[in-house]
């Protein structure tokens, strides 16, 4: 027998250990994710903003599925059934609401984008012009309704019983002393409601969604930074809250110039319009 022949021999004996050594180091390998990070958004700058990052995450190895909802129910519904891994597009109000109303095991565990809201008037350009009895526009929805008082509080024109703050509703108004008339009117339909009545809360987004930027920066008075309850959040179920891919994620949409580039272009580049939360905290 040749010494080729023998060599070819031993070889041969040893490819079924190494083979079964090559395997047995790959399982000590920590886990690899096969599929996408899932993250379920709605339309305009959310969805935009998202798309961004996803790209940005793509090229650093992070395979994103941006999944796009045109309804506020079917992303909490996808959410807990396992079909995304993290919604984007509720504030901590509306979170809540759903948690309370549908018992969802959800947990917020990042800051977006913080959508400001304004008050508008196509008929006054001051509120001591407003007239006794006028007519004002507030959201339909207990999750938004709140937020629109606080503003009519902060400039004057009711006061709210105390410590409802947020969860306020029209019977929680103990001082109307202009005696407005509030009118309860569909979120995305306070944007056509301004000829309707003398002054209407209105999201800024919405103006600038319909093509109306100069109406989104003509508002009267605007929530701010410290609006944070109704930060756009970052949601997953309780179980899936450590995903590392997620804060990965996370990091890429809050540290992206690109990111914050593409939410300044679908504010109209109004910074009254919107707030970056999450940098109140860095120095």
């Amino acid at each position: 027998m040749s010494a080729f022949t023998t060599d070819t021999m031993k070889i041969s004996r040893l490819l079924p250990a190494t083979v079964a050594a090559l395997f047995a180091s790959l399982a000590l390998l920590p886990a690899v994710h096969a599929a996408p990070l899932r993250i379920g958004v709605t339309p305009g700058a959310l969805a935009d903003s998202v798309e961004v990052a996803a790209a940005e995450a793509r090229k650093q190895g992070l395979d994103v599925k941006v999944v796009e909802f045109t309804d506020w129910t079917t992303p909490n519904v996808a959410l807990s059934s396992g079909d995304l891994d993290v919604n984007y597009f509720q504030h901590q109000a509306f979170l809540d609401n759903a948690v309370k109303e549908r018992g969802y095991k959800f947990r917020s565990v990042a800051l977006g984008v913080l959508p400001n809201i304004g008050l508008y008037s196509s008929h006054v350009k001051r509120f001591d012009e407003l007239k006794e009895g006028a007519r004002v526009g507030v959201a339909s929805d207990p999750v938004n309704q709140g937020r629109g008082l606080l503003l009519l509080q902060k400039a004057g024109l009711v006061k709210l019983r105390d410590g409802v703050g947020a969860k306020g509703s029209v019977n929680d108004i103990v001082a109307n002393p202009k005696k407005l008339k509030l009118i309860e009117i569909e979120g995305p339909q306070l944007v056509r409601a301004l000829d309707d009545v003398d002054l209407a809360q209105g999201f800024p987004a919405h103006f600038v969604n319909a093509g109306k930027a100069q109406v989104a920066g003509a508002g009267l008075l605007y929530s701010g930074i410290d609006d944070t309850y109704f930060a756009i959040r970052f949601v997953t179920r309780e179980d899936n809250a450590a995903d590392p891919r997620v804060a990965r994620f996370v990091k890429i949409y809050q540290d992206s110039p690109a990111v914050r580039k593409q939410l300044g272009t679908s504010y109209a580049n109004n910074d009254k319009l919107y707030s970056l939360p999450w940098l109140k905290a860095q120095p």
